[in-house]
């Protein structure tokens, strides 16, 4: 009996690598990251969101999206509501990985429109960042007014990047829920300004897009803007993840 009984496992043992079929071969399907490591701890008013930018802002920002677990306590820290959801798999080019919906900022007055985002929490730091160090205090200055909605064309999309075409079109970062497309603000004193509208001539409205593009440029790997192309001509395009692209 206890011979019979070995043969059995040895059997069930040899045969259990044929018990998957192997993965077929082409582009790796969009897998959930990591699970979130332990709790981290920023001091309230020490993190990256309530330091002016400067040239240490990206790498700032890069570490405090090493991981959910610190990027989270980097958003407490500058008092951002953001609630962590579950990854997610849409499409072999489509899911969610360390994302979470952004609430408000409880630090500032200017509220996202339309509110509770989806997003990565890394995109959640650099547009903290962006709202609390470039938007507000450059509307402020130029505008003479305060910031209280920011508008947006939205963040998660399964799709590609626009001006590619085909089956071979590169997945966009919003198909990652990696890039917002910013389409301007509104003011206390009930002005709104929009790229597609004021983005053009030498205007208070035009110098305040314009340097909130550039000082972007020191917090995103990549921002486009209507200098870039026709479809960015309403639209700031605005992508947490690497690379170094500002137009």
């Amino acid at each position: 009996m206890r011979t019979r009984f070995l043969i059995l496992c040895l059997l069930l043992v040899s045969g259990c690598g044929r018990l998957i079929p192997d993965t077929p071969g082409g582009p790796r399907p969009w897998t959930p990251g990591p699970a979130p490591g332990p709790p981290a701890y920023v001091a309230p008013g020490t993190g990256v969101i309530d330091r002016p930018i400067d040239g240490g802002t990206r790498t700032g920002l890069q570490r405090a999206g090493a991981s959910l677990a610190q990027c989270v306590a980097e958003l407490e820290a500058g008092r951002v509501t953001f609630s962590p959801t579950p990854d997610r798999v849409n499409s072999g080019t489509c899911g969610l990985t360390a994302a979470g919906v952004l609430g408000p900022d409880m630090g500032t007055v200017a509220r996202m429109a339309p509110g509770d985002v989806t997003m990565t929490c890394a995109l959640a730091a650099a547009v903290s960042v962006w709202r609390r160090q470039s938007v507000e205090p450059a509307a402020r200055e130029i505008l003479g007014s305060d910031v209280v909605q920011i508008d947006h064309m939205g963040v998660y999309a399964c799709r590609g990047v626009r001006t590619d075409a085909g089956p071979t079109a590169r997945a966009s970062a919003h198909s990652r829920a990696a890039a917002l497309d910013f389409s301007g603000v509104r003011l206390r004193d009930g002005r709104r300004i929009t790229v597609a509208g004021d983005w053009a001539g030498d205007t208070p409205e035009a110098l305040f897009l314009r340097r909130i593009r550039d000082e972007g440029c020191q917090i995103f790997g990549t921002v486009l803007s209507p200098d870039y192309n026709a479809v960015h001509a309403d639209h700031l395009h605005l992508e947490a993840e690497g690379g170094r692209m500002c137009r």
